[in-house]
């Protein structure tokens, strides 16, 4: 004889995967039905906290990132290894500071994120510093205005969660990884050459953090999945697209220059 399974046994989670749902939301809302590893309240007094001991250096990244991004939209370029440099302390910032010194306190699957996270500030070091193998312009391709978009975004980011939580430190701000990775895909958009390796990690944690928003209705979040397709089309498409590659194209050659030079002569 069949019978009808419980209703409170339907689409329920193992604790660690309640963990890992909880842990990928960068607003920390139950909407949910189910018992989380930790409360709401645990998830905004976290934040509170992290923003309260760490605001100085909060501002100090969000300041560079503003003055490289103006730097790099005016005529007055940064220099490539820097804006590198930048990305890597993004990244390695959300890694260390965030992840493993604050979140780990309420969910051990943070040290999964924190490793990543601080795979791809290596990348941008070794690649970006190291090798100085990146170059930033500001309008080189057809991608640019979606790349000023996102970075403005991300800037933005702070101000967007403190309207909709009423509040300026019980929120998501600078140096968590929703904003981190928005500011990313756009630099990354600026940048030749195309690397899809640099833009792995970014575009996964874009389904990872656009999945929490969609599901936890997370404003401020939604343009995540945006950012992480655009960025995965980018950085498969063929460099040849380029602004830059097509008014190299348009430029004289020097031997056709000779050889009329040549032919005046004669």
């Amino acid at each position: 004889m069949l019978t009808a399974r419980p209703r409170g046994r339907v689409g329920e989670f193992s604790p660690f995967r309640r963990g890992m749902w909880r842990a990928l939301s960068c607003s920390g809302r139950d909407v949910l039905p189910m018992q989380l590893p930790f409360t709401t309240e645990q998830f905004f007094d976290l934040l509170a906290a992290y923003n309260e001991a760490l605001w100085p250096a909060l501002a100090v990244l969000w300041m560079a990132s503003l003055i490289a991004s103006l730097l790099l939209f005016s005529s007055r370029r940064p220099s490539d290894r820097w804006l590198s440099g930048l990305l890597a302390a993004h990244w390695i910032w959300s890694a260390l500071a965030y992840h493993a010194a604050f979140f780990t306190r309420i969910n051990p699957a943070a040290w999964v994120f924190a490793a990543l996270f601080l795979l791809q500030g290596a990348l941008f070091f070794w690649r970006g510093v190291v090798q100085g193998r990146l170059s930033f312009a500001p309008w080189r391709n057809a991608w640019a205005p979606v790349a000023w978009v996102l970075i403005a975004y991300s800037l933005l980011y702070p101000g967007i969660n403190a309207v909709q939580h009423f509040s300026v430190t019980r929120i998501p701000a600078f140096g968590v990884p929703c904003p981190t990775m928005i500011f990313t895909a756009g630099m990354l958009m600026l940048a030749t050459p195309r690397s899809w390796r640099l833009s792995v990690i970014p575009v996964i944690w874009s389904v990872i953090g656009g999945s929490a928003a969609s599901l936890l209705g997370v404003r401020a979040d939604y343009a995540l999945p945006i950012a992480g397709i655009a960025l995965a089309i980018f950085s498969t498409q063929s460099s040849s697209h380029s602004w830059g590659s097509r008014n190299a194209l348009t430029q004289p050659q020097p031997v056709r220059q000779t050889y009329q030079s040549d032919r005046g002569a004669a």
